[in-house]
């Protein structure tokens, strides 16, 4: 056996699943072999175990699957952002300031809004909405009287009017003109309440964004103004005597902008309309970049749809930098900027941990192969070819006995299809069949080289891991679109895993699966993981997944929302954190009352067929009771597995 196949470091598992690639300096593997949570980027000596964690919840009785928010993470994140403008502004010596906006619709729960809205105080950091629902929980959580609220969307009377409500109760409301129409209902309701608007005007770039989400952008794009309704809106302004009310100039060419290329082909286009405006008496104060600042979901530093091939800094520079120059050449002045940053501020801060509950390997099935009387010539020829397996040791001879194989198991099909092959034999020639592609897969193990052929025995041989959550309500991403997400187990990292698999959920739709995952060098079919042991959970962390995955899953099979904790770093803690808060997960009453189920009911029902057995005397009184409170319990219980 080649030695460095029995050697495994900490090295190997970094190589294996690109921890700190993707973690973006929020999480390592420790020597230990458990993953470790660095929650504050400018303490890197302050470091989590994230197997205490799971420890510490078990310990608490919650039960899995559970969503763990790291709050400082988000902190982080927002004061990196703000910092990071602040800085660049300085050095670039640009004379506008940065006034960033959250988008809500990226998380819309209530514990993240309250600590961005926190952390970002200090930098007048605000809010976007696109919905009335999201407009009224920005009126009531960003009161920083500096800070923006940029609404977005497209809007009725109503939306209208809570607007400017909002600037009736001195926010700095800026409501962003998506559909010309929009402008003259709001002209129309801002005269009648007699309130000054703040306005925005949303162009069209004649740029597209690169990833998955650049068909957002362009001519075709699903909202904004064309440069001539902007040239007609600014007219109608003046005519109506509003043409002070314009704010802001927006733009935006798509989510998770993979490519920094396209963010400073924005910036020029967006810089020259600014600048342009400017110089016809338009008196623009923001610009908004709009949103697309990427997260490297994959560690690749590519122009991947999961990655992209540039960091915050070089991001925030092109911007400043793109603005500055292109305004001092137009000899305007420099715009304060606004970006909605939603992606790259809460992605790290949330992580799903689920436990593996069992193993489906296709070869995990034992069946008799002893040989009886009268057998097919093809059960024969596969016990025969099991048999010389034994003393092969080079690579032609597996080769030349997997080809032999492959034939038989097919001409096994073959023959009982056409009815001259019974159950039994066609149960031996599989069972031989993945014995024999397993003892080939370990023994090519010790060879330098293995034939391309040989290599995909791996594949088939892997096996689905089956987690304890669902796809559909955890993972929406990597279901719908593709989306790769970090996924590790978050201990026994030390230890070299060998098993080579896929992720199923408890669904019972073919399509709860995660089989693309991040690989050496492209998306992989399967991820190396470790045996399971008997009497010993086995845990597993879905990172990542604080944008958009915590408010994009559906109720599918009633599952519902997981269970969260809340964790807060805390160094005089001998082990550096501390549970917040729980928000418990949806219970089986809750979910079937928001289906329109109503619970009493169903007990009722349930209570009265248990009450007709008993008078039958199908069922005993005490047994009777016990199968109702039993029941009631399940109502009141957990939606996932125990």
């Amino acid at each position: 056996m080649n030695n460095k196949q029995n050697q495994w470091s900490i090295d190997d598992a970094e190589t294996t699943y690109n921890v700190k690639r993707w973690g973006n300096g929020y999480f390592d593997i420790g020597e230990s072999g458990d993953i470790n949570v660095i929650p504050r980027y400018d303490q890197p000596n302050l470091k989590i175990n994230l197997k205490e964690v799971v420890d510490e919840i078990q310990s608490e009785g919650i039960q899995f699957p559970v969503v763990i928010r790291f709050h400082d993470i988000l902190r982080s994140q927002v004061e990196l952002l703000n910092k990071t403008f602040r800085n660049t502004i300085e050095d670039a010596d640009y004379e506008g300031q940065y006034f960033g906006v959250f988008p809500v619709k990226v998380n819309q729960m209530r514990e993240v809004i309250e600590e961005i809205v926190d952390a970002g105080s200090r930098y007048n950091y605000g809010l976007e909405a696109g919905s009335k629902p999201e407009l009224i929980a920005a009126l009531a959580y960003n009161t920083n009287k500096n800070s923006l609220t940029i609404l977005n969307g497209y809007k009725d009377e109503e939306y209208l009017r809570l607007a400017l409500l909002g600037l009736k109760i001195n926010r700095k409301i800026i409501i962003v003109i998506e559909k010309f129409s929009e402008l003259i209902n709001l002209v129309k309701l801002a005269k009648s309440l007699n309130v000054k608007p703040l306005i925005g005007l949303r162009v069209k770039m004649m740029v597209k964004g690169r990833g998955k989400w650049e068909h957002s952008s362009g001519e075709r794009a699903k909202f904004g103004l064309s440069i001539a309704e902007i040239l007609n809106a600014v007219s109608y302004l003046e005519n109506e005597g509003l043409s002070d009310c314009i704010k802001l100039l927006h733009f935006h060419i798509g989510s998770q902008l993979t490519d920094i290329r396209a963010i400073k082909e924005a910036v020029q286009e967006a810089s020259l309309v600014y600048s342009k405006l400017v110089k016809l008496g338009v008196p623009l104060e923001y610009v908004d970049v709009g949103g697309g600042l990427a997260i490297d979901y994959d560690g690749s530093q590519s122009t991947n749809d999961s990655s992209c091939n540039y960091n915050l800094a070089e991001y925030v520079s092109d911007i400043v930098y793109g603005f500055k120059q292109n305004c001092d050449l137009e000899s305007v002045p420099h715009p304060h900027l606004v970006s909605e940053s939603g992606r790259a501020m809460t992605a790290h801060h949330s992580c799903v941990i689920t436990n593996v509950i069992g193993e489906i390997h296709p070869s995990g099935t034992q069946y008799s192969t002893k040989k009886s009387t009268g057998e097919h010539i093809i059960v024969t020829n596969m016990r025969d070819l099991e048999n010389d397996l034994v003393n092969a040791d080079k690579n032609n001879t597996h080769q030349e006995i997997f080809n032999d194989v492959v034939q038989l198991k097919s001409q096994a099909m073959q023959a009982f299809k056409l009815g001259i092959f019974s159950l039994d034999e066609l149960a031996k020639v599989e069972t031989m069949y993945w014995r024999i592609l397993n003892v080939i897969e370990q023994k090519t193990r010790e060879h330098d080289f293995v034939p391309e052929e040989l290599n995909e025995i791996s594949e088939m041989l892997s096996s689905q891991y089956l987690a304890n959550f669902s796809v559909f309500q955890s993972a929406a991403d990597s279901w719908a679109i593709d989306q790769v997400l970090p996924i590790v187990p978050i201990s026994r990292l030390h230890e070299k895993p060998s098993k080579l698999c896929s992720l199923v959920d408890i669904t019972c739709d073919s399509d709860g699966k995660i089989d693309k995952f991040i690989g050496q060098d492209s998306v992989a079919n399967n991820i190396p993981m470790h045996t399971l042991k008997e009497n010993e959970d086995y845990f597993i962390g879905i990172f990542l997944t604080g944008a958009y995955q915590d408010v994009m899953g559906d109720m599918h099979n009633l599952f519902g929302r997981l269970n969260e904790v809340h964790i807060v770093s805390y160094d005089d803690d001998p082990k550096d954190f501390y549970i917040e808060e729980v928000v418990k997960g949806s219970s089986v009453d809750n979910v079937l009352s928001t289906m329109q189920y109503t619970p009493a009911i169903l007990e009722q029902a349930i209570k009265k067929e248990i009450d007709v057995q008993i008078s039958r005397g199908k069922l005993k009184p005490r047994e009777g009771v016990q199968l109702i409170d039993f029941y009631e319990d399940c109502l009141k219980g957990y939606t996932y597995l125990k």
